[in-house]
């Protein structure tokens, strides 16, 4: 397998899971901080911590933006700068939410085996295991219901 693959549902609609995946503001408080506009052909960068052979800096373009249904983007830093690997996010309207299909692929030799492992890691805990996304999908509703009274 040359791929990271993770589902959840969760009881949001779609447009508002979309916010999350594409909003800098939203997407900094559980992913990192980035310049990132879901349209085609836009260069962004996801900013985190530097290590060993890793700059911090991960280069991406938006490859496909049809919302609120699929985001793709290219994926490159450290190891993958050369030869950047492929994030894509699939939304799919669900009774009482919606179900996020992530999709990591393009991982190749040794070196992409050893970051599939640590990403997909990284996936799980971000969007099921700590409940992070959900965290602030459900601080998302918070906020539209105040602004709506």
């Amino acid at each position: 397998m040359k791929s990271i693959r993770k589902e959840a549902t969760y009881p949001h609609p779609p447009e508002r899971v979309w916010r999350a995946l594409t909003d800098p503001g939203v997407l900094a408080t559980w992913l990192m901080p980035s310049d990132i506009k879901a349209e085609v052909g836009h260069r962004f960068q996801f900013r985190t911590k530097p290590g060993p052979g890793f700059d911090g800096i991960i280069h991406c373009q938006i490859l496909v933006a049809d919302p609120p249904r699929q985001l793709v983007y290219s994926w490159g830093g450290g190891p993958t700068k050369g030869r950047p690997t492929r994030v894509e996010w699939s939304l799919s309207a669900v009774p009482g939410g919606t179900k996020l299909t992530l999709e990591h692929s393009g991982f190749e030799g040794i070196s992409g085996l050893l970051l599939r492992t640590m990403l997909g890691r990284g996936w799980g805990h971000k969007l099921r295991e700590a409940r992070h996304f959900l965290a602030v999908l459900d601080r998302l509703a918070a906020e539209e219901a105040s602004a709506r009274r």
